[in-house]
């Protein structure tokens, strides 16, 4: 079995709908402490995207990308830099990781998953993209 077939499953269901709610419920949270924070919202507009800077690493290879991927939309660093900042009552760090955790819970809103090294559009919430019907 190949990689692509079973080893690329993906939530479905309700569990699903879950992880795509606890993903919008982590949106809205961080924006709503970004907000309580007093942030700066150039700051926020202009380090929202910047997790998804990660993609260009598919262009050496899938798997490398999806490594590479996954390393920038998982929870551990935002979360990791938000201890740090609040124990070192580090203004800068707090609204880092408050952007970062923002954009990881939008991107699962939305559907955009965890990569499997199949290939960008193979995620742990379903397929997206053009490999989507396939």
């Amino acid at each position: 079995m190949t990689e692509g077939t079973a080893e690329t499953g993906a939530a479905t269901g309700g569990v699903n709908i879950l992880l795509r709610l606890e993903g919008l419920t982590l949106f809205v949270g961080m924006v709503m402490l970004y907000a309580a924070w007093d942030g700066s919202w150039l700051v926020f507009a202009l380090l929202f995207f910047v997790p998804d800077l990660s993609f260009l690493a598919y262009l050496s290879d899938a798997k490398f990308g999806a490594m590479v991927y996954n390393a920038a939309h998982s929870y551990m660093a935002p979360v990791a830099l938000l201890t740090l900042g609040f124990g070192l009552a580090s203004p800068l760090t707090l609204s880092i990781a408050l952007i970062w955790l923002a954009h990881i819970g939008i991107d699962r809103a939305l559907g955009y998953g965890l990569k499997y090294s199949a290939g960008f559009g193979f995620t742990h919430l379903g397929r997206i993209g053009r490999q989507r019907g396939a």
